[in-house]
């Protein structure tokens, strides 16, 4: 039994053409600088966001200073003022208070935003805490409505404009499910709004084992987290990349060898006519 000619005489694989070879290296090596960019780029935003934490470990820990004044509003930031404790004092506006949609530690419900005028005419919307749905109506919240003058203690929050996920504000029908206060100050016809709001402590936290309801609304939820999967977006990018230079070097390998054969094949049977790659 004898071997077919095509199992035994099958040409080898040519080396490729050194155009065609030039091509793929320049896109590999845009594509391994691109992958390296993203990666630095990560290892940037990581040593960035591990600042920015301690900055506001720092702030929420802090003594609380004086709310800023209206002249210093347009330079209040997120980067720079977010999560410091403030004190404010004012007369709360219960009746210009809005519910904003909210899924708390205590469950579904809302926040109370209550506006807070200031001695000066200004008005900072306040944070007041969490109520279920069947604490909604001033009335059934009595016990925590202060009247007159009131000192208030919390965290400077940027404003979250337009609405929250798949959900706009309507102010029309009252319904907000983001904390945007400008929106809400217009809605109600309240001048001189603060560009942030402020995130109001819970005055009365409950005693161990203190199994009474709380006086709605309840203060003092602000969950402070950062996202930081930095670490793990820079190894990815940088492992893309290395995977990249790796089968790139196989490839010039591959080549390589190829080359060597045909040259060795052609001295060995004197063929100098066909010693072109493809």
């Amino acid at each position: 039994m004898t071997s077919s000619p095509a199992a035994t005489d099958a040409p080898a694989r040519r080396p490729r053409r050194a155009g065609v070879l030039a091509a793929w290296a320049i896109v590999a090596l845009a594509v391994f600088a691109y992958l390296i960019s993203l990666g630095i780029w990560q290892v940037e935003r990581r040593a960035w966001k591990l600042d920015l934490i301690d900055r506001v470990e720092s702030r929420i820990h802090a003594a609380p200073a004086p709310l800023p004044s209206p002249a210093d509003w347009p330079r209040v930031n997120r980067d720079d003022d977010e999560y410091r404790r403030v004190t404010a004092a004012g007369e709360y506006l219960h009746a210009e208070e809005a519910l904003v949609q909210a899924t708390t530690a205590l469950g579904a419900g809302f926040w109370v935003l209550t506006p807070l005028r200031q001695a000066d005419g200004s008005i900072v919307f306040v944070n007041r805490g969490f109520v279920p749905s069947d604490r909604t109506r001033p009335e059934t919240r009595r016990a925590n409505q202060p009247e007159g003058t009131v000192q208030v203690t919390g965290l400077l929050r940027i404003p979250e404009p337009g609405g929250g996920f798949l959900r706009k504000n309507d102010p029309v029908a009252n319904a907000w499910y983001s904390r945007d206060v400008a929106a809400i100050g217009e809605s109600r016809g309240l001048a001189s709004v603060a560009p942030f709001f402020v995130d109001a402590e819970w005055p009365r936290p409950p005693a161990m084992g203190d199994v009474r309801e709380p006086d709605y609304p309840v203060g003092g939820l602000t969950v402070v987290a950062f996202n930081n999967h930095h670490t793990i977006y820079a190894i990815t990018w940088f492992g893309l990349a290395m995977m990249l230079a790796l089968g790139a070097g196989l490839l010039a390998r591959d080549e390589y060898r190829l080359r060597q054969r045909r040259k060795a094949t052609l001295a060995a049977t004197g063929d100098r006519h066909d010693d072109r790659p493809h």
